[in-house]
């Protein structure tokens, strides 16, 4: 099972979109976006949440010197900006496209509430999805303030394996299949691309992990 499309057995583009909803389906449309493009930006008004249905979006923010804090990097069958269910006015953060074929199926708030309201298994699992995403993004936030870089990427790791990761029946080395880039990885765990390259590199040379693009292997006996 893919953890990318599934929350405890449950699709959310599936579940929350509303062409799946015959009432909802006439005159819903996707939005399409480019790289670099902004769904949203930081005070915008919050009366819509998203689902992608295809490409990666940035969640983020400034710092007051203009500094860029990258939140999440998320893509195919997440959410984003569902603070908007819980009552939130403005953006308090921003949400971009890092693809170029970025596909996303928005929905207004009115609708959320009307779905949660005749569905409380529905309404239930939304409020669980969110609050397990909200303890993610305060525990990488919490990884950015109070620890060195080697120390978040090995968190980082560890946080992969649990969302991505499986046992090798051969070998028993933890196998990660993950949809980010290098520079995803750097932006995730606040440091440069270089940076994580070269320790990245270090722990192949301690033989604790394998790379390449989209796969890490970490060796059981490091795990």
């Amino acid at each position: 099972m893919n953890p990318l499309w599934f929350f405890e057995d449950v699709n959310l583009f599936k579940i929350l979109c509303p062409h799946k909803f015959k009432e909802y389906k006439k005159g819903h449309d996707f939005d399409a976006y480019k790289k670099q493009d902004y769904i949203y930006f930081e005070e915008d008004s919050s009366n819509k949440v998203f689902l992608i249905e295809k490409g990666k979006v940035k969640i983020g923010y400034y710092n007051e010197d203009g500094t860029e804090v990258v939140k999440a990097i998320l893509s195919r069958g997440q959410l984003f900006g569902e603070k908007a269910i819980l009552g939130e006015y403005k953006r308090e953060e921003f949400a971009q496209s890092i693809d170029n074929t970025t596909t996303i199926c928005p929905i207004s708030v009115d609708t959320m509430h009307d779905l949660m309201r005749k569905n409380e298994t529905f309404s239930f699992r939304v409020y669980k999805f969110i609050g397990f995403k909200l303890q993610k993004l305060e525990r990488r936030l919490q990884l950015l303030m109070f620890k060195d870089t080697k120390t978040r990427l090995m968190e980082f790791l560890d946080e992969l394996c649990t969302e991505y990761g499986y046992d090798c029946n051969k070998t028993g080395d933890k196998v990660i299949h993950h949809p980010y880039t290098q520079k995803d990885i750097a932006s995730l765990i606040g440091t440069s691309r270089p940076t994580l390259n070269i320790l990245l590199n270090e722990l192949k040379q301690d033989n604790v992990i394998e790379f390449n693009r989209k796969e890490i292997r970490i060796h059981k006996n490091s795990a």
